[in-house]
């Protein structure tokens, strides 16, 4: 039986992160102020060449359409480096996340340091973020069409699914020639970025559904199989991608063109 008082406590707890991160986003902006001809002319770059990729995601439960997106994309366009963002929603749970394409690793490093554990110490929540190495993984995120190398989508995106399995492998010696075919046979998958860990080699990708159903079928039934295959524990998470369409547009997302 479901205990009542415990459902209001839930409540409460999600209205105070929903208060904090609007505060949140309130001091960002007070640390990166910028007049509004600035905002509008920050070069977009979505379809330069990135050197190092981060993917975030805070401990919030948040419908989208409650946060501020416009007045944090404003700050992280500031960013050194920072060449364009995917916005992400997690299915279910709501959270808040994101995946950036940086111009260099230590520009990409300088931001998992320093600007986004400030943003989310502003928050008071947890987060994760991951960093990995955009250079070695060209060829095979090209291979299977990723944008992130100017590579044309079929179609917009439905859903995002992010993967990592925890393997040490460097990508020189990663099996991808073999993977890449059986991805492209997968149901709905739109393409992949193939990801490599900075530090850890671990492998991973960010993929594009065509929908939702698609996406968990793939990180439900799919991708278990294959880590099972390698004998390694694994990381998968769903987003829908028709909840942060404007907010990636907005920060040059290259899923829409």
């Amino acid at each position: 039986m479901i205990d009542p008082s415990r459902n209001a406590d839930f409540r409460d707890r999600t209205r105070l992160s929903r208060r904090q991160l609007i505060q949140g986003a309130a001091s960002l902006g007070a640390l990166v102020t910028l007049p509004q001809t600035a905002r509008s002319e920050t070069p977009m770059q979505p379809h330069a060449q990135p050197k190092a990729f981060v993917y975030t995601e805070v401990a919030l439960s948040i419908p989208f359409a409650e946060v501020p997106w416009k007045e944090i994309s404003d700050t992280i366009r500031a960013q050194p480096g920072f060449l364009n963002k995917t916005w992400l929603s997690g299915h279910a749970n709501d959270s808040l996340g994101g995946f950036y394409a940086f111009d260099s690793l230590d520009n990409a490093r300088a931001f998992v340091t320093g600007y986004f554990p400030s943003e989310t110490r502003d928050f008071g929540v947890a987060q994760t973020t991951r960093l990995f190495d955009a250079e070695t993984t060209r060829a095979a995120s090209l291979d299977i069409g990723s944008p992130h190398y100017g590579a044309a989508l079929p179609a917009k995106p439905g859903a995002f699914v992010y993967t990592e399995v925890q393997v040490d492998v460097p990508f020189d010696h990663a099996p991808w020639t073999d993977r890449n075919p059986a991805l492209k046979a997968q149901q709905g998958l739109l393409t992949k970025t193939w990801l490599s860990g900075v530090n850890t080699h671990t492998l991973g990708g960010f993929d594009a559904f065509d929908t939702l159903d698609n996406a968990l079928d793939f990180a439900l039934n799919t991708f278990p199989e294959t880590a099972a295959r390698m004998n390694a524990a694994f990381t998968t998470r769903v987003f829908d991608a028709s909840l942060t369409e404007e907010a990636s547009r907005y920060l040059g997302s290259p899923f829409y063109g």
